[in-house]
């Protein structure tokens, strides 16, 4: 089956700016059937039956159409054709990309939370990108007392209303853009680990991270939420001096 080229007059993702490094995309989610028409004639074969196994439509819109944009914006950045561009799945299922057999160096990750996707994308370095609507859907104090460390978990419960529902996102997606840069998946515990107060308190929107039990492995993490959802980034900072200028 030939890959169809993605239609540009009508697309469903845009670029929103630079983060850290990373160049970031956001994905609308909303549904629409003939943009999803259009992504879906964008798949190959594979990722038409992994589509197929998802048996509701907001998750088979969300990879669609993410999906779609990943390829549009990858194929742009490294200067390849969709027909040859091919996903895998790595380790803790982060996704890595060929190009007529040979590994894709571009980094990049994916995203999505209710009608919100975002794709980032970086020359190089690790990278992990999260997004959340701000939807307590669930017991939050169950999940502060399993993700969050000591510290954080004070903050959270000192905290009332509106300030603790965005101070719970923040922090949910600063933690998971961290996991998902480092391709482990939840087997690092994440309440082995604080974010700095200055970000999740919401002083400062971007820093240089370091985990404790790997020292000397940098990320440049930042906030880039807004209004309508929460939203992290991290990308692994080169070995240097002065690889990370700009950041407090």
């Amino acid at each position: 089956m030939a890959l169809a080229r993605i239609p540009a007059d009508d697309p469903w993702w845009r670029p929103v700016g630079d983060a850290g490094g990373a160049a970031i995309v956001h994905v609308d989610l909303r549904p629409d059937e003939r943009r999803e028409a259009d992504a879906l004639r964008s798949l190959d074969r594979e990722e038409l039956a992994r589509w197929h196994r998802y048996r509701h439509p907001r998750p088979r819109r969300q990879f669609a159409l993410c999906r779609a944009a990943l390829r549009r914006v990858l194929c742009e950045r490294i200067g390849c054709a969709n027909q040859d561009l091919r996903f895998v799945s790595l380790e803790h299922g982060k996704p890595g990309a060929f190009v007529d057999e040979e590994p894709v160096r571009e980094s990049f990750n994916v995203s999505h939370g209710g009608d919100h996707g975002l794709v980032a994308f970086a020359p190089r370095g690790r990278l992990g990108v999260d997004v959340e609507e701000r939807a307590l859907r669930h017991d939050p104090d169950g999940h502060i007392r399993k993700v969050f460390a000591p510290r954080e978990q004070e903050a959270l419960a000192a905290a009332r209303g509106e300030h603790k529902t965005w101070m719970f996102f923040r922090l949910w997606t600063l933690k998971e853009a961290v996991i998902k840069a480092l391709g482990t998946g939840f087997s690092l515990d994440t309440s082995t680990f604080e974010i700095p107060p200055s970000m999740y308190r919401g002083s400062a929107r971007r820093t240089i991270f370091e985990l404790p039990r790997l020292p000397g492995l940098r990320w440049r993490l930042e906030d880039i939420g807004n209004r309508d959802f929460a939203a992290a980034v991290a990308l692994e900072v080169p070995p240097g001096p002065d690889s990370a200028p700009g950041v407090p």
